[in-house]
């Protein structure tokens, strides 16, 4: 019973010095989910349905971005797999070095210099690990602006030699009336080749107009449009792909309406 006492009162001790330290490591956290329903997709099934879970966070040595999609295709269509259903995440945390050292590494546009990784994962064989140098960059009127670069490595059947990856981010708020709209997104730009995996690009801006603030709700709740634009989708070469079971090659034009609620 002294043990269990003596050990109750440590952890009542101990809890708010760990939740000093975890106040102190996060900055800010941001949480969303998403609803997609979208037309034109390519090598999957053309009509889609998608759940997304966004988290994003500031801490004292860098920041994480993490999602995960959970996808339904329409009608009774299935992947490759033999799915009518599939999923996908990536992780990324990334290190800041001026957080880290406590030094003011800005230079022109240039507001920090970073360590970036990626883990992409998922269903058939789609794991890739990335790795390499970022910075953000101070550009007017952005909110932000992302300038990552990796060395993409894959994984499992795919697997082959390293090619490198750009990957730019961002978001611009324009103020609409009473609220705003928001345009924000991303571009993965594999610019090499090896023996398994074509070069390709990947553009996938979303618009989207803050209904909530317009109507005085408070959360954010959006509401708008995604476009996805992807040449080689999946590293598969248009030119050299004939299958008869990829209807219109593998350059991906596909657009979704969406609902998105941040928490």
């Amino acid at each position: 019973m002294k043990h269990t006492a003596t050990s109750l009162l440590l952890a009542g001790c101990l809890l708010p010095a760990v939740q000093v330290m975890a106040d102190d490591l996060l900055l800010w956290q941001d949480n969303s989910l998403t609803y997609l329903n979208g037309i034109d997709f390519k090598i999957d099934p053309p009509r889609q349905q998608t759940i997304t879970f966004e988290h994003a966070s500031g801490w004292s040595f860098g920041d994480l971005f993490l999602f995960v999609d959970g996808i339904k295709y329409n009608t009774e269509a299935t992947n490759g797999a033999g799915d009518g259903h599939t999923f996908y995440g990536e992780f990324s945390p990334r290190l800041s070095f001026g957080k880290i050292s406590g030094a003011d590494l800005s230079f022109g546009p240039v507001k920090d210099v970073l360590l970036a990784a990626t883990y992409e994962f998922g269903e058939d064989d789609v794991d890739a690990y990335l790795l390499g140098p970022a910075v953000d960059l101070a550009i007017p009127g952005f909110d932000y602006f992302q300038l990552n670069t990796y060395l993409r490595r894959p994984d499992g059947k795919r697997d082959g030699r390293n090619v490198w990856q750009i990957t730019p981010a961002w978001s611009y708020t324009i103020p609409v009336g009473n609220s705003d709209l928001v345009i924000d997104g991303f571009i993965d730009w594999v610019v090499d080749n090896d023996d398994s995996y074509h070069a390709n690009l990947h553009i996938n801006p979303q618009i989207k107009y803050d209904l909530a603030k317009a109507m005085g709700w408070g959360k954010k709740f959006y509401v708008g449009v995604e476009y996805d634009y992807w040449k080689h989708k999946y590293g598969i070469d248009n030119d050299s792909f004939l299958g008869d079971e990829v209807l219109g090659g593998t350059n991906q034009s596909a657009i979704s309406l969406l609902a998105k609620a941040h928490f």
